[in-house]
């Protein structure tokens, strides 16, 4: 057979068999023993039976329970009843049922109550209940409840929540309106040279850019502790440096703030006023190491106190009262240093205006306690991260939340802003840092960091090049800027980090920890 040639085949037929094979037999062979007799006759009624026509009694029994069930959970569906635990408790107390089995939680509470109200259903049909108001009547003689309709009902409530819902403002003070103007023309000015040394840092030639970059890794790589010191007799919660890059201030559980020289680590300066621990500290912007008299330092403690303080003194020259009694856990100065922000644990945050003297923004928006604040660069808005989560992005010009931060799977420790403006670094207690971007109002980047909770965050202030982590591990961890890599480990700490901070001339890089010291890091 060539190859133009095409094969037919033939398509075998399917043989399909009716009935069972045995009774076929038996019919063959009746028919051979009939046809033997010689009558020439054929009984075709043998070919049928009775044995398959009839449904077994108990078959049929549970084929009808079957359909019964399925019919009375198709009923329960359609009942609506209310979500509210009280009201599922009345309606049982009037069917002469018991309110509450033992182990029985609110939701197999409601469960049980729509199958007892498919029995009554399926009694008495088309009936459908509708279960909204503690008030139920009885129907008819057999006890069947009847309920108002429930548009009538649920209208107030859904005008109730509604209301619960809507945004709704208030007339601010005087000093709220002054302060955002004043922090609308400070930040304008701020964001153009912001933008003008983003600019050049565009134009910039990559190579260059690249050796920068490389020649910054390998500094890095040289970190080694310069100077390890006992801070005070309990443990440290906080460490900030100054601007100018010469001055350490720490706090800790003693209720004793101290103030320590760079990089010798001498005690200078001891303040003395709070009456529980003490949870951060800050410095103020813009003020000289022999300024006096003037606002230089903040600190906030556990039961709600903020003071301020000078550098020519051990006492307080200025408290502030308005948290109390709920902690104020992070306090950070805004870039003017004119205002202050405190986070506090009644899940609000403020800001203080210090030349004013007053509170000008009491702002809500957590769930639960704020935790950390940080300032942008500009000064136009803050981030805030809570025990809730979740993180939020607040303009200041305006009191509007900007934007969003949701992913954390636990609460957030730790906020900075980067010297770029838009990028904004968190840490949580799911041992993760994630990177937000405030252009596009999304994350870019996570971070696996650690392997116990990130207690802080700081950027590199003098150009964002890289991000220092501090955490419950014993470690702090820098991480490159764009690619997001490890670049160095800083371990040495026998307990766990509780702060970290960089100087702005990124020559240091404090930590402190819960075994009461603090390590000053520089390059060899």
């Amino acid at each position: 057979m060539s190859d133009s040639e095409q094969s037919v085949y033939a398509k075998r037929t399917k043989t399909i068999h009716y009935g069972s094979l045995e009774e076929s037999d038996r019919w063959h062979v009746e028919r051979k023993d009939n046809d033997a007799d010689g009558s020439g006759k054929t009984d075709y009624s043998q070919l049928t039976t009775s044995d398959y026509m009839a449904l077994d009694e108990d078959v049929a029994k549970e084929k009808a329970a079957l359909l019964e069930e399925f019919e009375r959970r198709k009923k329960a569906r359609l009942i609506h009843v209310s979500t509210d635990d009280g009201e599922v408790k009345s309606a049982l107390r009037k069917l002469n049922e018991p309110i509450c089995y033992f182990g029985e939680g609110p939701a197999d509470r409601r469960l049980r109550l729509k199958e007892l109200l498919s029995a009554y259903v399926s009694l008495f049909e088309p009936v459908f209940i509708f279960l909204t108001n503690p008030s139920i009547a009885r129907l008819g003689e057999k006890g069947l409840p009847a309920a108002k309709p429930a548009k009538e009902e649920e209208k107030p409530k859904r005008e109730q929540k509604e209301t619960n819902e809507s945004t709704w403002y208030h007339e601010g003070p005087e000093s709220l309106r002054l302060a955002r103007f004043w922090i609308a023309n400070y930040s304008l000015a701020r964001a153009k040279t912001r933008l003008e040394e983003a600019s050049e840092k565009v134009r910039q030639h990559s190579a260059t850019k690249a050796g920068r970059m490389v020649e910054l890794q390998k500094r890095i790589q040289q970190l080694a502790p310069q100077c390890s010191q006992v801070g005070d007799t309990r443990p440290i919660t906080g460490c900030r440096i100054n601007e100018d890059s010469t001055l350490l201030l720490t706090c800790s559980l003693s209720s004793l703030c101290k103030v320590w020289s760079v990089p010798d680590c001498t005690l200078k300066q001891t303040l003395r006023g709070h009456k529980c621990n003490v949870s951060d500290v800050a410095f103020r912007p813009g003020v000289a190491n022999d300024s006096k008299s003037e606002v230089a330092m903040a600190s906030c403690s556990f039961d709600g106190s903020v003071k301020l303080w000078a550098y020519d003194g051990e006492e307080s020259i200025a408290d502030i009262s308005g948290h109390v009694p709920h902690r104020v856990a992070k306090l950070a100065f805004h870039p003017s240093g004119r205002f202050l922000g405190t986070a506090c644990y009644d899940a609000s945050w403020r800001l203080w205006d210090l030349e004013q003297k007053q509170e000008v923004l009491h702002q809500e928006g957590h769930t639960k306690a704020v935790h950390c604040i940080a300032f942008q660069v500009d000064g136009s808005v803050c981030v805030t991260g809570g025990l809730d989560g979740f993180g939020r992005v607040w303009d200041l010009r305006t009191g509007r939340c900007i934007m969003f931060l949701e992913g954390h799977l636990s609460a957030i420790y730790g906020v900075d802003f980067s010297p770029n403006g838009y990028h904004i670094a968190s840490g949580s207690q799911d041992n993760s840092c994630k990177i937000w971007d405030l252009r596009r109002r999304q994350m870019v980047y996570t971070i696996p960091a650690h392997t116990n909770l990130i207690s802080d965050v700081k950027y590199q202030k003098n150009g964002g090049n890289f991000l220092v982590t501090s955490s419950y591990d014993k470690t702090a961890k820098i991480w490159s800027d764009k690619t997001w890599q490890p670049l160095k480990t800083l371990s040495g700490h026998d307990g766990r980090l509780v702060g970290v901070d960089i100087s702005h001339d990124s020559q240091h890089i404090v930590t402190a920890s819960y075994d009461r010291t603090f390590k000053l890091w520089a390059w060899d």
